[in-house]
């Protein structure tokens, strides 16, 4: 039961997605690809976190840090811009931890917008998916429907 569970979990956001254009393969990343303008995904996001409720509690500059240490490191820039919103759930937070404490360390989310030096015209919008310890089926698919709803408001 549990392995079909799991295959449910990581095959529903293809049979379901909708507005930007999702991966071919579920894996640990879903990615979506967006028309909107950077900035505009950026704002979008964070006003789908804060609708629902919740605060974002950081905004990673990634491109940035990347982009300033790489030369010194001999690697090539590989975002144009590349920022990652962090945020919680009091609510899920509960249920993910009552399942088993250590699932504590999956808070906060992170959703990242960010463009390609090589697709410099093109917006991407990524999150992690979620594996948690314990029998914590429902509510690993309650964050994804979250992160997943974040999202697609966010695109659409």
């Amino acid at each position: 039961m549990r392995v079909i569970l799991a295959w449910m979990i990581l095959l529903m956001p293809l049979l379901a997605s909708a507005g930007g254009e999702a991966p071919a393969a579920a894996g640990a990343v879903q990615i979506y690809k967006s028309d909107e303008a950077y900035e505009d995904v950026i704002d979008n996001i964070k006003m789908a976190i804060e609708e629902r409720g919740m605060l974002v509690s950081g905004t990673l500059h990634v491109s940035d840090m990347l982009n300033r240490t790489g030369p010194d490191l001999g690697y090539k820039d590989v975002f144009k811009k590349a920022e990652s919103v962090e945020f919680c759930s009091a609510v899920i937070s509960h249920k993910m931890t009552q399942v088993t404490p250590e699932n504590l360390v999956i808070c906060p989310f992170t959703i990242a917008v960010y463009i390609k030096a090589a697709e410099p015209e093109q917006v991407y919008v990524a999150f992690r998916r979620q594996y948690l310890a314990g029998d914590s089926g429902k509510v690993t698919q309650e964050i994804f429907e979250l992160l997943d709803g974040i999202v697609k408001d966010s695109i659409e």
